[in-house]
């Protein structure tokens, strides 16, 4: 009988497959957000692939309104940028 080793569900760069982060690394899986920052003024930075320069998203550099301080440090990936490795 074959032995299944199950691992952590991955995610990679849709563009070239490098690997981008784990599933449980993720704090939310349903945020969305557009670009234009519906919740006030906020610093952020594009965060891009290490491997191929593809832009997957953004950090949250600094959020002026104290409501919003809770995302700073924090990094939106978007979906359709990413791949998972598992196929799950």
């Amino acid at each position: 009988m074959e032995e299944w080793v199950i691992g952590p569900r991955l995610y990679n760069c849709y563009k070239c497959g490098n690997m981008i982060c784990r599933h449980d690394d993720i704090v939310s899986k349903t945020f969305q957000e557009d670009r234009r920052l519906i919740t006030g003024l906020h610093t952020v930075a594009d965060v891009y692939c290490c491997d191929c320069g593809e832009r997957l998203g953004w950090r949250y550099i600094k959020a002026y309104e104290e409501m919003y301080k809770y995302k700073e440090g924090k990094i939106v990936l978007e979906k359709f940028k990413l791949a998972n490795e598992n196929n799950w």
